[in-house]
């Protein structure tokens, strides 16, 4: 995917633009000259070097290998590098590992970057990759981190900054699996490396020690985390002295905290609020296109927890198990208006679990129709005349909009005789219960994080298997033997045009099955006080506070 920026200055306004297939495409608007006084804490202290993010959702923990949510990996950036960097545009990018290159079947050599110092003053090397590779599958929680070092089989250390992994077979995309191979201290984290310990040693600072641009200073759970400037980073020193990342959960008291002066720059602008920032000269918006797609999921199992019949009896079997209530979920979806209307516009229709363009997105797959009628009759079909009712879980504080997508979902399926009860719930509570099964109906946001298909469908379209490492999202019990088996064949095959062509087949068949519903796909807008600043949006939307940068 071509995706670069570029300024063009009309007037004294900036407007930005990327280059994507002949195109150029707005990349976002600026209501003002482009001047967002990132830093400038105090009314007109314009060498003021703090820069205070107030953000909707925070880390879980302090330590980067317990959680794979977006938010998590956001704030473990600002202190720990990964071995390969995921670039604005997702693509792969040398990091703490300057290059990579397959000497077999199934051993990959990286080789490492050399003269790194982890925050306490000690060398990187090898033994801390092999340590960080090997700790993951300890310390993981229920969102797993696992699937990013699910092909490795061991690690052979071949000097202090060469390494050979190896994997459990011919593994193509390992490079992309390593955007989130987050690099910790082997003697910092030594004693902080068991479920047990992990937390104790990585909240408290003794263990997050790692070469980022940032240092870790302090975190209250929920609230502040504080972060000082790391004068020996590798790309050189970051803008800001002081980066405070304040969590405000509430997408109305962030706008507020922003407005009021108490924050610089928030993430997460709500679709609403956007509307009116246009017409507020103080307040600057930044408008990008979200790696994310908001997928509806529909278990399979044969008992599901959370169905009945309209008069609260048990049914005889699970509805969604009957691919024409699958497709009548489907048809009963207006796409369009859940843009237009839930989403003010921030947003696009989705028709698989990837953006188009991405490797393993097919162009032969069709935008859903929507078309209630038929949705009435498919289900009627399937020998629910009088329909029946189920509960839809969904997060309310992890993804723009997620809780008012719910909220339109369950309108839309009640209208077609899904009585649907909406649970628009905190991601705290929401994902343990989602790994322990306890849903029929759900809906999270999913970001293709590696820019290709190997990633989003063998996490969660192929079932559940340890013995092959695939399937560890996948709380539908989803099977489909055919899937199975292209995205096993798929992740061996080092030539990429048939590669690409194995994940399209799979994400076509996976579509067609209907028990993973693509809704939409998300934009993402941030706020800032009006002035003068450098920042360009990320697709995966992180919020990286060394590379916002004042104006010069």
């Amino acid at each position: 995917m071509e995706h670069e920026i570029y300024k063009f200055n009309r007037s004294g306004h900036v407007a930005y633009f990327y280059y994507q297939k002949g195109k150029f495409m707005r990349y976002q608007k600026f209501l003002a000259p482009l001047a967002f006084a990132l830093g400038v804490t105090v009314a007109g202290a314009a060498t003021a070097l703090t820069l205070t993010i107030g953000v909707r959702g925070g880390p879980e923990s302090m330590d980067p290998h317990f959680s794979a949510l977006g938010s998590h990996a956001e704030a473990a950036k600002h202190i720990f590098d990964t071995l390969v960097w995921s670039g604005d545009d997702l693509q792969i990018e040398p990091g703490l590992a300057i290059s990579w290159t397959p000497v077999d079947e199934d051993t990959w050599e990286f080789k490492l970057r050399e003269g790194v110092k982890f925050h306490d003053g000690s060398d990187f090397d090898a033994e801390d990759v092999k340590f960080s590779i090997e700790r993951i599958p300890v310390v993981t929680g229920p969102t797993t981190t696992a699937i990013y070092v699910r092909r490795v089989e061991s690690v052979d250390i071949i000097d202090p900054y060469t390494l050979h992994i190896n994997t459990d077979g011919q593994a193509a995309t390992l490079p992309n699996d390593f955007i989130r191979l987050f690099i910790v201290s082997s003697d910092a984290a030594a004693n902080y490396s068991t479920l047990e310990t992990s937390a104790e040693g990585f909240n408290s600072g003794v263990a997050a020690i790692g070469t980022g641009p940032y240092r870790y200073i302090s975190w209250e759970p929920k609230g502040d985390l504080v972060l000082e400037r790391n004068l020996d980073y590798w790309r050189g020193e970051g803008a800001w002295e002081t980066v405070i990342r304040r969590e405000i959960p509430n997408d109305s008291s962030r706008l507020a905290a922003l407005k009021a002066g108490q924050v610089d720059l928030i993430n997460y602008v709500s679709s609403v609020d956007y509307l009116a920032l246009e017409r507020d000269a103080n307040i600057d918006a930044v408008k990008g296109d979200s790696v994310y797609i908001m997928n509806l999921q529909l278990d399979q199992r044969e008992d599901t927890p959370l169905v009945r019949a309209i008069d609260g009896s048990d049914l005889a079997e699970n509805p969604f198990r009957d691919l024409r209530v699958r497709q009548a979920v489907d048809y009963a979806i207006d796409r369009q208006t859940m843009v237009d209307i839930v989403l003010e516009g921030l947003g696009k229709p989705a028709n698989q679990m990837m953006p188009a363009g991405f490797f393993g997105s097919s162009e032969n797959i069709p935008m859903p129709e929507y078309n209630p009628t038929k949705a009435r009759e498919l289900i009627a079909d399937a020998g629910y005349p009088d329909g029946f009712e189920v509960d839809l879980y969904c997060t309310a504080d992890r993804l723009p909009g997620d809780g008012a997508i719910c909220q339109g979902l369950g309108q839309m399926l009640t209208q077609v005789g899904i009585i649907t009860n909406v649970n628009a719930i905190s991601k705290t509570v929401y994902f343990p219960a989602q790994a322990r099964l306890e849903y029929s109906m759900f809906l999270n946001g999913w970001g293709t994080l590696t820019g290709e298909a190997s990633y989003t469908l063998g996490g969660l379209a192929h079932s559940n298997d340890p013995e092959v490492n695939l399937g560890a999202y996948n709380r539908i019990e989803y099977e489909n033997d055919d899937v199975d088996m292209l995205l096993q064949t798929g992740a061996t095959m080092m030539d990429e045009v048939e590669r690409r062509a194995t994940y399209e087949e799979a994400m076509e068949k996976v579509m067609a099955d209907k028990a993973y519903i693509s809704v939409v796909q998300l934009q993402t807008v941030w706020g800032a006080q009006a002035g003068m600043f450098e920042f360009n949006p990320r697709f995966d939307e992180d919020t990286l506070a060394f590379f916002i940068r004042p104006a010069p």
